[in-house]
């Protein structure tokens, strides 16, 4: 699917599957400025960064917006997961040097500047897939690296870029970065500011997939998004949240934790209807809870 042909508003992009709107916590649904949302595919929820003059660069309002949209996906109980992109020129261009240039010490540290940036891995409980076309600078790679899984096409252009500005990331980029291609290639990066490719991404692991092109790239994301979102929403969280875990506990702890939870999934409704299905070999209809 073109990322041009998606619309903004909540929309059946293809006759044969039926409408989905999102469930919002509001009682109306949310007008963006600066996001494209919709819902492509059953369960999918897509959200595109949409401030086209300036790259997708990133800025206080588009971020808020961001938070709000992603929350309100992740409460929806049409979405199993949720697709992040930006254009195929850029998914993020960076963070807007316009915000931050004129800020103090006092002005940054006292507001807790680029706080409100995290909250794509903090808040969210479905899984995230980043499909990264174009630059995805600074404040751009460390946004589609929040997500639970990376897409990206060979000509994207990642990199952390900020030591030229006589800065270094704020937005967690050092820390996921080091965590993905080791310290070395990190250290490197970051101390030159140099960027790296798409196919770079790949090959160093950062990328868990990459396309020859953008188009390939989104359609690749939607596709794994709508086979997540077909399986039980209670059994996702749970993967999700053990592997998440895996980066915080030693391998001991970490496997004692997934027993414990591979433990409480036997007390869902899901867990007893995959498993008959299974043994009746019919398709599993899950009840998410």
């Amino acid at each position: 699917m073109l990322a041009s042909r998606v619309r903004p508003r909540v929309v059946n992009l293809n006759k044969s599957i039926p409408r989905l709107r999102v469930q919002y916590s509001t009682p109306s649904e949310p007008q963006y400025e600066f996001l494209k949302v919709s819902t492509p595919r059953p369960g999918v929820g897509l959200i595109e960064l949409h401030r086209p003059k300036a790259l997708n660069a990133l800025f206080t309002p588009l971020i808020l917006e961001l938070n709000a949209a992603l929350r309100a996906f992740d409460k929806s109980t049409d979405i199993g997961c949720t697709v992040l992109t930006g254009s195929y020129k850029a998914f993020a261009a960076g963070a807007d040097i316009k915000e931050m240039a004129p800020k103090t010490f006092a002005e940054a540290y006292g507001s807790d500047f680029i706080e409100s940036w995290s909250g794509l891995p903090n808040l969210i409980k479905k899984p995230c897939i980043s499909a990264v076309n174009g630059h995805a600078l600074g404040g751009g790679c460390e946004l589609a690296m929040m997500a639970d899984v990376l897409y990206c096409s060979t000509a994207a252009n990642f990199g952390q870029p900020e030591i030229k500005l006589g800065i270094i990331p704020g937005a967690g980029g050092s820390q996921r970065l080091t965590r993905a291609i080791g310290k070395a290639r990190a250290m490197e990066l970051i101390l030159t500011g140099k960027n790296f490719s798409g196919q770079d991404a790949y090959d160093w692991g950062l990328a868990a997939r990459v396309f020859a092109t953008p188009e390939e790239c989104l359609t690749g994301a939607l596709d794994t998004a709508e086979t997540i979102a077909s399986y039980s929403r209670i059994a996702v969280k749970a993967a999700k949240e053990v592997v998440n875990k895996s980066q915080d506990l030693g391998i001991r702890e970490g496997v004692e934790f997934e027993r414990r939870v591979f433990h409480g999934l036997f007390g869902s409704e899901d867990q007893k209807i995959g498993m008959k299905a299974f043994a009746e070999k019919k398709k599993a209809e899950w009840v998410h809870r």
